[in-house]
């Protein structure tokens, strides 16, 4: 590839973020003028049609916002939109136990409340890169404080505050979840680039989590990484045993990467290569292409009836993984793998009339669902592929080493 090849790349990504995604979502009903916070549940066009508001995404987007004004400029209508997603944040999506809440009304009355952690996990990353932003401490304290809760939980489970029944009872089944150290890990990088002076105490919790993940997750003989595995990492032989989902593996593939660039770790990096390489395989689909969102590591039926359908989400975390691949190993394979994921996206899930991406496609890449946000969309993984992809083209322009991403 040449210098013009990444520049030309390069400006697409910037004005997909900024000429079409970012306008897209503040010329929506998305930030909530009466209310504070976000709403996230709106049509093609943008106009709501759920007013409940999901809180991992108070966090997701007051990360975007944060971060948009950590990387391209403090403009006043993305700083008005983190102040009306912090103070909601802050005000209304947290229990007096310290856990969060999954779902709140428009007004900010708990709705729903569940057992993962992943409402915390977007609370550290809103908390921690708007403390960058503004230079907010009491911010970045809370992001930490609240880590440091997950990290207890993640340990030593009994010590969750809030007693629920569990999804499986360790009696009977004992599981563990690969989504969970995953955000485990993104949140310690987060961190890590948010207070630099901690830098060597999130590398050491990053490397201790990745160590998990590797350990009982990463399966070099069915080239795979599992979703649930046994205590042990041991294989069950049920759809939830069996289940890959590609998604997930890839974007837990970048992670690693970005640790083994931080660290200089050869061998990290070649096992994040392995799940990358792995899981493209898995994934593509080779009658209409596009990446099936779950398969069955033993060619058995998916019990996820969603599992051949294609989301918005993954192909932004294998634009993100392959272009990063490409960048550390100039291995043509990822580049290829790049452009290919590149065409479909943009030809498939771009709505070039309104803007955004659709979310859902069918198996054949027809649109499925028209609306652009829900409780699980909304502005988070666009924008911060957009953000990624450019910084790595970037790099590649001007011909630099690799950095770690956001």
């Amino acid at each position: 590839m040449d210098k013009q090849t990444f520049a030309s790349y390069r400006q697409f990504y910037r004005d997909q973020l900024l000429n079409d995604c970012v306008p897209f979502w503040l010329n929506s009903d998305l930030l909530d003028k009466k209310y504070g916070g976000y709403i996230t549940c709106v049509d093609r066009e943008g106009k709501s049609y759920n007013n409940d508001k999901s809180v991992w995404f108070q966090g997701r987007c007051l990360w975007t916002f944060s971060a948009l004004s950590n990387h391209y400029g403090k403009k006043q209508e993305w700083l008005d939109a983190m102040e009306l997603g912090k103070k909601f944040l802050e005000n209304y999506c947290t229990d007096k136990d310290s856990r969060m809440y999954f779902t709140v009304t428009q007004d900010g009355r708990p709705l729903r409340k569940r057992r993962y952690m992943y409402s915390e996990s977007f609370f550290v990353f809103a908390m921690a890169e708007y403390a960058l932003a503004t230079g907010d401490k009491e911010a970045l304290k809370k992001a930490e404080d609240c880590y440091e809760m997950m990290l207890r939980m993640f340990r030593d489970p009994s010590t969750d505050p809030y007693k629920i029944t569990p999804k499986t009872y360790a009696e009977t089944r004992s599981e563990r979840a690969a989504a969970v150290p995953m955000v485990l890990i993104s949140s310690a990088q987060l961190l890590r680039r948010c207070d630099p002076e901690k830098a060597d105490y999130y590398t050491k919790v990053a490397d201790e989590i990745i160590d998990i993940m590797l350990k009982y997750h990463y399966k070099p003989d069915l080239h795979a990484v599992l979703e649930t595995v046994g205590a042990n990492g041991e294989f069950i032989d049920t759809p939830a045993g069996r289940t890959i989902n590609p998604g997930h593996s890839i974007e837990n593939s970048w992670f690693i990467m970005n640790q083994a660039i931080y660290t200089k770790n050869k061998d990290l990096l070649q096992k994040a290569l392995n799940i990358l390489d792995w899981s493209l395989e898995w994934g593509w689909d080779k009658q209409y292409g596009g990446f099936i969102y779950f398969t069955d590591v033993n060619g058995r039926p998916c019990e996820q009836l969603e599992w051949d359908m294609k989301l918005w989400w993954v192909h932004n975390e294998v634009l993100i993984a392959t272009l990063l691949a490409y960048g550390l190993t100039r291995d043509k394979k990822y580049w290829d793998w790049f452009e290919r994921t590149h065409l479909y996206s943009f030809g498939r899930f771009a709505d070039k009339e309104y803007g955004e991406w659709y979310g859902y496609l069918h198996k054949d890449g027809t649109v499925s669902h028209t609306q652009k946000g829900s409780m699980w969309k909304g502005p988070f993984h666009l924008p911060r592929c957009l953000m990624n992809c450019e910084q790595i083209l970037a790099w590649l322009e001007n011909g630099e080493e690799m950095g770690t991403l956001l």
